[in-house]
């Protein structure tokens, strides 16, 4: 059982370092402010994920507990993007109802 974990984690965690990179090209290319927001809400939760399987993989419980501290940086990023987002949509319809 601990070959397959020795196998099986270390492919899990390319295949998220490869989702990563995918949200990040999404994060760039995403038209749409909102776009961007979920990315990097992902990816923060992705990053989550790959430290809480080297929590498993190395056996190192403190990674956890940086997990769970990330996991609440992670989430204030999301709330201070979104009510940046939120004021950039309210200052763009308050200019069109202007004009």
């Amino acid at each position: 059982m601990e070959l397959i974990l020795d196998i099986f984690l270390p492919v899990v965690i390319a295949i998220f370092i490869v989702l990563i990179f995918l949200c990040l090209i999404r994060a760039l290319k995403g038209p749409e402010i909102s776009d961007r927001v979920i990315c990097v809400n992902m990816i923060g939760t992705l990053v989550i994920m790959i430290i809480a399987v080297l929590t498993v993989l190395l056996g190192e419980d403190w990674l956890a507990d940086i997990a769970a501290v990330y996991a609440m940086i992670s989430f204030l990023a999301v709330v201070v993007l979104t009510k940046i987002y939120i004021g950039v949509y309210r200052e763009k319809h308050k200019e069109d109802e202007n004009t």
